[in-house]
């Protein structure tokens, strides 16, 4: 399995630790993590956040998506995009952030969590959880 991982672009990295700040986290939010897994067959990296998780999703830092859950409720930056009425160059330079600072925490420590028979990345990162935040919190405002 680790060398078609390998082979196919994957990384592998060791499972979240149980005792881990992370999964108490991801708990506070799972059943909105269950309802977007659900929803796509696409990789996620889960970036374990105070009351909530932001949710990288695709290939990053090229190519992916973005959302958010708080509780149970999901919000993604397409739809916010739409909501708030963003220009196309307003939403590449939010996804050049983004992008940014994920490039930024490709050294941090990566964990995979199984959920409901899917592999999930969670990278329990202090930096890149305060980027996200910062960057999503000031387009909610």
């Amino acid at each position: 399995m680790g060398l078609l991982k390998n082979l196919l672009g994957g990384e592998e990295h060791p499972p979240l630790p149980e005792d881990s700040y992370a999964v108490g986290r991801i708990e506070e939010v799972m059943p909105g993590l269950r309802q977007l897994v659900s929803e796509t067959n696409d990789r996620f990296e889960v970036v374990p956040a105070e009351q909530s998780a932001y949710v990288f999703i695709g290939k990053p830092p090229k190519k992916f998506g973005m959302a958010w859950v708080t509780g149970d409720k999901v919000a993604n930056l397409g739809e916010l995009a739409r909501e708030k009425n963003f220009s196309p160059i307003t939403l590449e330079k939010i996804e050049d952030e983004l992008s940014a600072a994920y490039k930024r925490s490709e050294s941090d420590q990566r964990y995979t969590l199984d959920l409901d028979g899917r592999e999930v990345v969670v990278t329990p990162s202090q930096d890149l959880e305060t980027e996200v935040n910062r960057i999503i919190q000031a387009l909610l405002k």
